[in-house]
């Protein structure tokens, strides 16, 4: 289950554009904006180093208060990251009520695959899905399912219907059979390469036969050589 909620000081922010973006960025701040309950949205910003301690404790639900005001239960829905650096450059949050069921992206790590028979006989294991949609209420709500790899077999597959979900949680999919988790396929097996064949120059094709063009003319010759046999015997 989710770890125990923590609570999140911002700054209302106030300028906006790409370059007081930057600008905050360079002064370590990451902007954000918290959404709620058919409200406006409310632009903040946060010391970069305080969001990042946050959020790799696995937390999604926490108490965000702006400016020293009340603190309101959020869930984080979006992380926006740098594509090279991978620093964090943008938060979303939605404000939820703690009586209320959400809906919640969670990943899925796998465990036990050292012990997997089918991967001590050589056999590749793909982890497929790695995040699935939940619903539960937002206090709930896990940081992770954990789907174990342990007894699979070569050629087994693993589906989300296999797995049991915590308690208050369900998931969300249009068939739980259909959603693949992990498989274990055979080993791979590398073709070796077929041997170079050389060719040889073809001067005299085939072998036994003559080259075209000289067969003509041996026949010619030959032809000759008939001919001119006859006429000594008819002599």
């Amino acid at each position: 289950m989710a770890p125990k909620r923590s609570t999140l000081s911002v700054n209302a922010r106030e300028t906006f554009g790409s370059r007081a973006t930057r600008r905050l960025r360079r002064d370590g701040l990451v902007p954000g904006v918290v959404y709620g309950h058919g409200g406006e949205a409310k632009a903040f910003q946060v010391p970069e180093r305080d969001i990042r301690t946050l959020l790799a404790g696995g937390q999604t639900l926490l108490d965000l208060q702006i400016d020293g005001g009340d603190a309101v239960p959020v869930v984080i829905k979006e992380e926006q990251r740098h594509p090279l650096r991978g620093e964090l450059v943008h938060v979303d949050c939605l404000e939820v009520r703690l009586d209320e069921e959400i809906q919640s992206e969670v990943p899925i790590e796998i465990e036990g695959t050292e012990d997997a028979p089918g991967v001590k006989e050589g056999g590749v294991l793909e982890h497929v899905t790695r995040e699935i949609t939940v619903e539960a209420l937002p206090t709930d709500i896990p940081d992770r399912i954990v789907a174990d790899v342990s007894a699979m077999e070569i050629n087994d597959t693993l589906q989300l219907s296999t797995i049991t979900a915590p308690d208050g949680v369900t998931f969300v999919a249009d068939d739980l059979d259909e959603v693949t988790i992990v498989t274990l396929s055979p080993p791979r097996v590398e073709e070796e390469p077929e041997p170079e064949v050389e060719e040889e120059t073809e001067l005299v094709g085939e072998e036994g036969e003559a080259p075209e063009g000289e067969e003509g003319a041996q026949e010619s010759s030959e032809g000759d050589g008939d001919s001119g046999g006859g006429d000594s015997d008819e002599g």
